[in-house]
């Protein structure tokens, strides 16, 4: 089974759950580093994820995998927090960010550029408009190959 098809497969069996816990599906990765195999998952919530939601969660997702049996190769699960640079996967996370300091990538150059951080002014479901010092640059939603909160020192 192909890796996207694992973490889909992943996502559709643990997704009930967490919605009826209150926990939010971040992200999925399946990724072989070395000669092993990592499932991660990351999960947040309202306020915060701590040690026992993770484990919480873990064993739940554990009981799953061992019943429904998706992934064929040995592999480890890691349950944790997205992290204080947490993903923005959907256009839903990247409307949840406004007013944060983001950093965005894009596939092709914006305003000669293909890496943006600043600040996140707005996000009408099609472009982003992000502050990088005094000047404001409008990216379209389907140039970003990746975006994520940043910290700011």
């Amino acid at each position: 089974m192909s890796t996207s098809k694992i973490k889909t497969v992943v996502e559709e069996m643990i997704s009930p759950f967490l919605d009826s816990q209150g926990f939010e599906l971040v992200d999925i990765e399946y990724v072989k580093e070395g000669s092993n195999w990592f499932l991660r998952i990351f999960v947040d919530k309202e306020g915060g994820i701590d040690i026992e939601d993770c484990g919480r969660i873990s064993e739940h997702v554990s009981e799953q995998l061992d019943k429904n049996d998706p992934i064929t190769d040995a592999y480890f699960l890691e349950v944790s927090s997205p992290g204080a640079e947490r993903p923005l996967k959907k256009p839903e996370d990247v409307r949840k960010a406004v007013g944060k300091h983001v950093y965005i990538t894009t596939y092709e150059p914006i305003s000669g550029a293909k890496e943006f951080e600043g600040l996140l002014l707005s996000f009408d479901g099609d472009n982003a408009v992000v502050a990088v010092g005094k000047k404001e640059h409008s990216i379209p939603y389907s140039k970003v190959a990746s975006a994520r909160l940043a910290i700011v020192f």
